[in-house]
Order: structure tokens, then sequence, then C-alpha cells
């Protein structure tokens, strides 16, 4: 699950994504309004983590304008200003969930999986394709009672590719995810751990594939 954090206070932003990053998720981190809103306009986050006293454009702003840019992404309003009119107006905003600082680790992850939940996006024990078994914990692929352990970016492709089963992942897509939005990763990096995954499902004795689309992207598909 890709996350943007948007907070000024650097510091807190970077053990803010020290600590999703250790729950397994996937992190941007930006400084001020006007960037995140830039960065969130992309609809390529799961969740967007916004805090409201920013630098060139404050948090109800940004919400503000990313729903009026008809972007759907969760908002999680995280601030210092815990009077009951300030809530109202970040809800208001278009924000769908508030924390006030501080806060435990805890209570932020207990958060972003209740976002997850009201938006329909249940997070499950497994992902399931054909006759392969994708355990979201362990990072285990298994078929048949044989099973194998992936690294870290072999999972996360896996992960997005077997979430839209039979649709086209483009390369840019895998790289925003699975890498970053500034990460300097290009599509041979992409190219290279499809290729391992690709050994992997050979190993399993699978018939799902990994279909390349030639100048787009992969598909997951079932093999004759």
């Amino acid at each position: 699950m890709q996350v943007l954090i948007v907070e000024d206070d650097v510091r807190l932003a970077q053990a803010i994504g020290k600590i999703l990053e250790e729950n397994g998720y996937q992190v941007d981190l930006v400084f001020d309004g006007k960037t995140g809103y830039d960065y969130a306009v992309s609809a390529l986050y799961d969740v967007v983590i916004l805090d409201v006293m920013l630098p060139k454009m404050d948090g109800f702003e940004v919400a503000r304008q990313l729903r009026r840019a008809n972007i759907a992404t969760p908002i999680l309003m995280l601030t210092a200003r815990a009077q009951i009119p300030d809530k109202i107006e970040g809800l208001d905003s278009g924000a769908d969930d508030y924390m006030t600082k501080p806060f435990s680790p805890a209570e932020l992850l207990a958060h972003l999986r209740a976002l997850t939940r009201r938006t329909g996006q249940v997070i499950f024990e497994n992902l399931e394709f054909g006759d392969l078994k994708l355990n979201l914990e362990s990072h285990d692929l298994s078929r048949e009672g044989k099973s194998i352990n992936l690294s870290f970016k072999e999972f996360s492709i896996l992960e997005i590719l077997m979430a839209n089963r039979n649709q086209i992942v483009s390369k840019e897509t895998l790289i925003s995810k699975v890498w970053g939005v500034e990460s300097t990763a290009v599509d041979n990096n992409v190219e290279a751990y499809i290729s391992f995954i690709r050994k992997k499902l050979k190993h399993l004795g699978t018939n799902v594939q990994i279909e390349t689309v030639r100048g787009v992207g992969y598909r997951l598909v079932e093999g004759a």
C-alpha cells in the first residue's frame, strides 16, 4: 500500500515514514502543501496523511482542491489543533479522518486500517489467483503445499499484479508504487524483478504467467 505523508516537520514526517515502512507500507514524504497537492493529484496513493499547518498551501485547502479534482484517495488529517471547529473544518474540507498530535504508532496504524476498511479495500491475509496463494504477512508464494519466499520488491510487484489480475499494469505504475515517485528506478529495474518472479513461478510449477504487453506493461493471466 502506497502512502503519501505531507508534513512540514521533517523529523516527524521521517518518524511516521519509518513506522509505516516497518509495517509494510510504501511511503513518499513531502514537506509543503503545494507539493503535497501535486503528488496526491496523481491518484497513485492509497492514503494521504495530511498535516493542517503547512507552508504554501494549508491542509484544509489541499483537501478541498483534491476533492474538486475528483481525487477520492482517503485523507487522514494530522494536526496539533484539537478544537472541535478545526476538526469540523477538516472533515468538511474533504478529509476522511482526523487525528490529533501527539499520537502513538498503534493509534496511527489503527486509523489507517479503519480508512482502508471504510473505502472497501479490506486487507486480507492472502491473495489468490489460479492455483497460487500469496501470503500478505509472510511474503510466501505457494501452490499445492509448495512455497517460496519472495523478496520485498518481488512481493510488492506480484501483489499489484494479483490485485489487478487480467488487467494491464504499466511499468510506470509499478515504479511509482514499488520504488516510489521520487525513485531513480527505470524500466530495466522492473524487467529484472519480473524475470526473478517468473523464475519462481516456474519453480512452483504453476500455470499462472506474467504476460508482457509490449510497450505498455504486464498482465497476470492463467496459461493453458
